[in-house]
């Protein structure tokens, strides 16, 4: 069975969560959330940060003693069998790639505001697709080499958006003027859960970590505490950014733009230097999240691969340890949802949350199961609370679920049957699998 490389140590894996968390869902999507929820949409990033929150106390506990490739999939597998985890890992492939598409056309639009150039829809589609087919380049390399450009950009887009907090707070409390906080609910509840089914997009990268447990040193130690390091310090950073957004300009406005951060900022200072310093984060953690979801998507169909859910061909590896098939299929079929989408950015995020909220479902699921399964098993990390805390993550997902857009939920199914019948397909390989295992046996 082929194997992939421990070269991945702890920050190194933190960076890698933080790099799939922090990207469009701050930079682009919380001037779409701000449009649904107006000042309320702190409260959005609160909640969809507590739902996601507690899948991702789930998945530590997951990681501490499952430790290899494909994160929710193999999790899923072992509590409830082969199909259920192939419909898990299938969806979550599926996320990545949509996801990763979605953060491209983040990618498009501060890239054509950084330039000064007009966000039309040919810039978009051009811009988000040329650029994953770039970083898909440079994952083929090495998975080392990727964590390293990684964690850089990571510092860069940390480091721009408490720059962002900052001079906003200075700002507001110069002027002692928070009136664009009032009223704090215009659109109700519903416009504040709207918002969070949303901005949900912007907390679900922790799960990249898990998916990658295979390539971590001391994966037991090192992949819950990255899980919950990174899911910490973007949720802090999240909230700032939010409350400081929406505190020095009008929620109405903000829900407008392409580049929600870049408008804001204009409102409080015209420091060249700041705003393009800011404006080129944006592209740094775009950049980021791309990365990322390829790592993630491609180790994602790597592991069903090799488990023959998936055709063989699938799970091949590089001399630079690296699965490169699946590397360059993310990467091509991320170029062409860009092209296909004509980069609309709203549907492609509820489309991706759709199928992240399905994979969190089966995530807590399976740790409710896998307690009884393997009672015995060393697990180095436990859910605190256990079982209310996977049982709220479960309720959480299944309301957060009735606020996505329909059109997105459909297509998503659409593909879910696509799946399913790629599954029963490949039923011949995964037959002639089970057969040489009987036999070796």
């Amino acid at each position: 069975m082929p194997e992939l490389q421990r070269s991945i140590g702890f920050w190194g894996a933190t960076g890698i969560g933080i790099g799939a968390i922090i990207g469009t869902g701050i930079f682009v999507l919380i001037g779409v959330a701000s449009g649904l929820a107006g000042p309320a949409v702190v409260l959005s990033f609160i909640i969809a940060g507590c739902v996601a929150l507690l899948t991702g106390l789930s998945t530590a506990e997951l990681s501490s003693f499952i430790h290899e490739a494909g994160g929710s999939y193999i999790y899923t597998t072992k509590a409830f069998g082969r199909f259920p985890g192939f419909v898990v890992g299938w969806m979550k492939s599926f996320d990545y790639i949509v996801g990763a598409s979605a953060v491209s056309v983040g990618f498009a639009a501060y890239f054509a505001y950084f330039l000064n150039i007009p966000a039309s829809e040919a810039t978009l589609v051009v811009v988000g697709s040329v650029w994953p087919i770039i970083l898909m380049l440079l994952n083929l390399k090495g998975t080392k080499e990727a964590a390293g450009t990684n964690n850089l950009l990571v510092a860069l887009k940390i480091t721009a958006l408490v720059v962002f907090i900052v001079v906003c707070a200075v700002t507001l409390l110069d002027r002692g003027d928070f009136s664009n906080y009032r009223p704090f609910f215009p659109e109700g509840v519903s416009g504040v859960m709207a918002g969070a089914a949303v901005i949900f997009f912007a907390f679900i990268g922790f799960n990249t970590i898990a998916i990658m447990a295979e390539e971590i040193k001391d994966p037991g130690r090192n992949v819950p505490r990255a899980i919950l390091t990174a899911f910490v310090v973007c949720t802090l950073i999240y909230i700032g950014v939010a409350a400081a957004a929406v505190g020095v300009v009008n929620w109405q406005l903000l829900g407008t733009s392409n580049a929600p951060l870049e408008f804001a900022l204009k409102t409080v200072t015209d420091n060249v230097y700041i705003l393009q310093f800011v404006a080129i984060s944006a592209l740094f953690a775009t950049t980021s999240v791309i990365m990322s979801s390829i790592m993630g998507g491609s180790r994602a169909l790597f592991a069903m691969a090799r488990q023959g859910v998936l055709p063989k061909v699938l799970s091949r590896i590089s001399h630079q340890k690296v699965p490169a098939v699946t590397v360059l299929l993310c990467g091509v079929i991320i170029s062409g949802i860009v092209i296909a989408t004509g980069g609309n950015l709203d549907w492609l995020a509820s489309l991706f949350n759709f199928g992240t909220l399905l994979t969190f479902f089966f995530i807590n699921l399976s740790l409710l199961r896998l307690r009884k399964l393997l009672p015995d098993a060393e697990r180095r990390f436990r859910v605190p609370f256990y079982p209310f805390t996977p049982i709220l993550a479960i309720i959480g997902c299944v309301l957060l679920s009735f606020y996505l857009n329909p059109n997105a939920v459909i297509t998503a199914i659409f593909f879910l049957l696509i799946g399913v019948a790629v599954y029963y397909f490949n039923r011949r390989s995964m037959d002639g699998i089970d057969r040489a295992n009987s036999a070796s046996r």
